[in-house]
C-alpha cells in the first residue's frame, strides 16, 4: 500500500471523518460577527484551538483542514497548530485554492484559482506538517447552468491541482460541489452531479492521478433549497449511492461528504441513512464545517472563556457524525449531550 493510500485510509479510519476548519478570514469574520465576537487573529485562533484540543478530536476526527493563517499559528502553550492536531491522533491538512472567481466571459459561473505558485506553497505546507490538501470547485444549477465550459475548466484545474499535490507527497481532496442554491429537484441534482463527476475523473485519469491516494468530497444528491419538490432521507441516500457507484472509480479510497447548506441534524441523519444502505466499496464519511461547528460556535459566543461547554457541544456533534459513518446514529442519541 502506498504512503498516500495509507494517509487517506487513516483520515477516514472507522468512525472518523474530517473537520473542515479552513474558513477564510472573510468567512470566519462573518461567522464571528453573527455571534457578536470581534474577528481578531487571537479570537479566530482561540475558537479553533478550543475545538482542536477537545476529546471529540481523538475519537471521531481523522483529519483537520486548515487555512493558511491557522497552519502557521502557535497555540497558547507554544505548540504549533499542526503539532496540536497530531497530538490528538489527527492528520493536519490545508486548503490550497485561492477561491472561486468569475469564469471569464460569465458573471454567473465560477472557476477556482490558485494553481500559480502552488508547487512552492505545497513544499512549504509539507514542512509545516500538512499531509493532505483541499481544492473546491463550485457549480451553479439552473436551466442554463452549469455550462460545459464551467464543468470542463473546473475538472481540469482539479486534476492539475491533484497532480501537484501527489508530487508533493500529500493526499488531494477533490471537492466538486454542485451547489444546493436553486429551485432544481433531486433528479436535476443527480444529472448535474453525474456530469461533473464524470468529467473530473476523466481529467484525473489524463493527469495520471493515483486514485487510491485521493479522497472525494462531493455533495449529497439533494433537491435545491428552493425546490417545490422535497425528498425524504431514503430517496436522498439511494440516489447519492447510485450517483457515486455510476460515476466514481472503485479505486477511490473514500468519500467524505460536504454538508453544503444542510443543518447539523440533516447532515448527520443523511450520512447515517447513506451508510445504512451503502453497498459500495467506498468508505463513506464526512468533511463538515458548519455542521460540526455551528452549535459550538453559538455557545462560545456567549462566553469565550467557557471552553468546557463549547468542547462538550463539539464532542457531541463529532460523536453523532462518527456514529453515522457506521449507521449507528439515531435521534434519541441526539438528546444525550455527553462529554
Amino acid at each position: 500500500m502506498s504512503d498516500l493510500e495509507n494517509i487517506a485510509k487513516q483520515i477516514l479510519a472507522k468512525g472518523k471523518g474530517i473537520l473542515a476548519a479552513d474558513e477564510s478570514t472573510g468567512t470566519m469574520t462573518k461567522r464571528l460577527s453573527s455571534i457578536n465576537i470581534e474577528s481578531t487573529l487571537e479570537n479566530r485562533l482561540k475558537f479553533r484551538e478550543t475545538l482542536f484540543s477537545s476529546q471529540g478530536m481523538k475519537d471521531y476526527i481523522g483529519g483537520v483542514i486548515l487555512y493558511d493563517e491557522t497552519i502557521k499559528q502557535k497555540t497558547s502553550s507554544g505548540k504549533s497548530i499542526p503539532d496540536l492536531i497530531k497530538s490528538f491522533g489527527s492528520i493536519p491538512g490545508i486548503k490550497v485554492d485561492t477561491g472561486a472567481k468569475n469564469l471569464a466571459g460569465s458573471n454567473e459561473e465560477k472557476i477556482t484559482e490558485g494553481l500559480d505558485g502552488l508547487r512552492e506553497r505545497l513544499a512549504e505546507y509539507f514542512i509545516l506538517g500538512a499531509r493532505f490538501t483541499k481544492w473546491r470547485a463550485v457549480y451553479n444549477v439552473s436551466e442554463k447552468y452549469p455550462s460545459d465550459l464551467a464543468i470542463k475548466s473546473n475538472a481540469h484545474a482539479l486534476a492539475r491541482y491533484a497532480a501537484l499535490v501527489q508530487e508533493a507527497k500529500m493526499v488531494p481532496i477533490v471537492e466538486p460541489e454542485v451547489l444546493m442554491d436553486g429551485e432544481h429537484d433531486i433528479n436535476k441534482c443527480f444529472e448535474i452531479t453525474s456530469k461533473v463527476l464524470k468529467e473530473c475523473y476523466k481529467e484525473l485519469k489524463i493527469h495520471n492521478i493515483n486514485l487510491k491516494g485521493t479522497i472525494l468530497k462531493p455533495n449529497m444528491i439533494l433537491p435545491g433549497s428552493k425546490s417545490k419538490k422535497k425528498s425524504n432521507k431514503t430517496e436522498i441516500a439511494k440516489m447519492t449511492i447510485k450517483c457515486l457507484k455510476e460515476n466514481v472509480p472503485s479505486e477511490v479510497t473514500g468519500i467524505a461528504f460536504l454538508s453544503g447548506g444542510q443543518t447539523e441534524i440533516e447532515a448527520t441523519e443523511n450520512l447515517n441513512e447513506i451508510n445504512k444502505i451503502n453497498d459500495s466499496n467506498f468508505l463513506m464519511s464526512f468533511s463538515y464545517g458548519r455542521a460540526l461547528q455551528q452549535s459550538a460556535l453559538k455557545n462560545w459566543g456567549k462566553n469565550i472563556e467557557d471552553i468546557d461547554n463549547t468542547q462538550k457541544i463539539f464532542n457531541h456533534r463529532s460523536k453523532m457524525n462518527g456514529l453515522s459513518t457506521s449507521a449507528k446514529w439515531n435521534i434519541d442519541l441526539e438528546k444525550q449531550l455527553t462529554n
